[in-house]
């Protein structure tokens, strides 16, 4: 790769440089994470005047669902390993999977991840865990079958920078967002109701009258708005991440071509991933929900077409 850190030279022409994305990457994310948090902030004070300001059981639901996000974020790995199906492996039984990501976690200074495989003919990966000390890297038995040596390598890379660049914590994140939007969704539908079968008093001792009634119709467009809002953010937050993990694992293994053949490889293979679903979708190197054509907005990744233009012109 003819290429020293923190230089750019011009893309082939109709793509963009690779170090801006890079740093266009970072920026959109954090940009992204903040509007996410704002959402939900603005979100939980819609419902608070919607019904009366009674901030003590607001509150109490509150450090509920606060209870919820540090409870799912401790365990949001192993939820996702049973998920996948993954069992853990030793250089004993996967010898160059092990090995190779061995070498790239010395070679990006991180920590080894924990190493697991997915037992599936369709060629995919994906890495997971709240940060390098308690990550773990899977594969599938297809990945590891199908690939060449270098190729694997390319992939791993790519997983690895996931792990490097906090992208897993990330991810993690975005995803428990999602899930709390969706709990204040269902929460402020469900007190809507209840108040409608008392009468349609307002909290608070407030009573009715046309300003409560504009709350109310606010907090239910939102509570239906919010969650699809939520969804979108996560997606997009995901899409600038695989940019961004194409390019610095290019740069550990100083082979963007490998990865750039890897990806040719695995968007072409028609098999789906029999245990993928919505809700870990975006966590894997490619969409393993083949076949499904989705509008832009709701894609899990990048075009790999484009993912694989980029990486040549590197």
């Amino acid at each position: 790769m003819n290429r020293e850190p923190g230089t750019a030279d011009q893309a082939a022409p109709g793509s963009v440089l690779i170090w801006d994305r890079v740093a266009a990457n970072k920026r959109e994310t954090w940009l992204l994470m903040f509007l996410f948090v704002l959402l939900v902030g603005g979100f939980a004070t819609a419902i608070v005047f919607a019904f009366g300001g009674n901030i003590g059981i607001l509150g109490i639901v509150g450090i509920m669902l606060i209870g919820y996000a540090i409870f799912s974020y401790y365990a949001s790995s192993s939820v996702v390993l049973n998920i996948a199906g993954a069992r853990e492996v030793t250089k004993e039984e996967e010898w160059e999977f092990v090995r190779r990501v061995e070498n790239l976690a010395i070679g990006a200074g991180l920590p080894k991840p924990r190493t697991w495989v997915m037992d599936d003919p369709s060629p995919n990966a994906f890495a997971t865990g709240r940060d390098p000390e308690h990550s773990h890297i899977v594969v599938t038995t297809g990945l590891l079958e199908k690939l060449e040596p270098a190729e694997l390598e390319g992939v791993l890379a790519h997983e690895m920078m996931h792990i490097g660049n906090y992208d897993i914590r990330v991810m993690t994140i975005s995803v428990l967002l999602v899930g709390l939007v969706a709990l204040m969704s269902d929460i402020a539908l469900r007190m809507t109701f209840f108040r409608g079968m008392a009468g349609g008093r307002g909290g608070g001792g407030r009573g009715g009258g046309p300003v409560a009634l504009i709350m109310l119709l606010v907090v239910i467009v939102a509570a239906i708005v919010a969650p699809l809002i939520a969804q979108l953010i996560k997606l997009a937050i995901s899409r600038r991440r695989e940019y961004l993990a194409d390019a610095s694992g290019a740069l550990l293994n100083r082979n963007p071509e490998a990865l750039a053949r890897a990806l040719e490889k695995i968007s072409a293979d028609p098999e789906p991933l029999d245990r993928a679903n919505k809700a870990t979708a975006h966590m894997y190197i490619y969409n393993p929900l083949k076949g499904k054509k989705l509008n832009g907005l709701f894609n899990t990744h990048p075009p790999a077409e484009e993912r694989i233009r980029i990486l040549r012109s590197m």
